[in-house]
């Protein structure tokens, strides 16, 4: 199956909030630990906003909004500068550490869609944007839980991380996997759809266990029908329009996905 073009080929996956840390809470609480220190309160949905990019991008990201700006200044008594993200990143990356120990649990399922890819001849990839050592400890956390991708690249392996395409590219590259119409990037924020549409990938959001669903799985468990179905309407309609091509509940339903994408693969060779 796997050595024609007209199949997939190759899945790469996100990590936090796709496969480890249902609802992504290690990155957003550590954001949130680091603003606090510096008399800046954000929210949960402020920490998560720009979620997916390069972690000391994520910092600038969260900075450059009007609104922390403006509580920064009054906390500071001045406009935040480089040096500020600088020693922010600095603060940052032991509160992410500690997190990571907290919130490493892979998500439900997670290992009997990974088998049924295998089955199918489909390498599996992962990209981050975590730095070295936190994708470094994740990954060890996955491992023991028996999750081991064939091929891991995280933000400090690429000139630039998400939106940009580098960490697909080099999974690709590593696995000897192309064209990129042979490969899904699944993912749980818009900068992961963003990627894999600049990588010429298809491209799939996981709603129930996303960062923009926002949710650890006790929470998510607790929701009614009807706050359910709201969530998660919502949450497709984020990833819809950053242009996925695909939105699905959780991660179960992937290799349907798979089947379709297989299907569509198959009659654009044949016309």
């Amino acid at each position: 199956m796997a050595e024609h073009n007209h199949t997939v080929k190759l899945v790469v996956f996100d990590w936090a909030g796709t496969t480890i840390d249902f609802g992504s809470c290690a990155p957003a609480s550590a954001f949130a630990k680091v603003f606090a220190g510096h008399g800046v309160q954000v929210t949960d949905e402020e920490a998560r906003r720009p979620m997916g990019l390069n972690k000391r991008e994520h910092l600038v990201a969260m900075l450059s909004t009007e609104e922390i700006a403006n509580r920064w200044h009054a906390s500071q008594g001045r406009a935040w500068n480089d040096a500020d993200v600088s020693l922010m990143y600095d603060q940052f990356v032991p509160y992410q550490l500690e997190a990571i120990k907290q919130s490493n649990q892979l998500v439900p399922r997670l290992l009997d869609v990974v088998r049924s890819l295998r089955d199918d001849n489909i390498k599996i990839g992962s990209t981050t944007g975590y730095f070295q050592a936190a994708a470094d400890l994740v990954s060890i956390a996955a491992k023991e839980q028996g999750f081991v991708p064939d091929a891991n690249v995280c933000a400090d392996d690429v000139p630039k991380g998400r939106p940009a395409p580098w960490m697909i590219y080099q999974i690709m590259q590593k696995l000897n996997v192309f064209p990129p119409q042979a490969v899904i990037k699944v993912g749980d924020t818009v900068a992961d759809i963003e990627a894999g549409r600049n990588a010429g990938c298809w491209t799939v959001g996981i709603c129930d266990s996303s960062s923009i669903m926002g949710l650890s799985y006790e929470d998510y468990d607790r929701l009614d029908s009807e706050a359910n179905a709201k969530r998660l309407e919502a949450t497709a309609a984020v990833f819809q329009n950053a242009g996925s091509h695909f939105t699905i509940a959780s991660i179960e339903e992937l290799p349907h996905v798979v089947s379709q994408i297989n299907q569509r693969l198959a009659e654009n060779k044949q016309s």
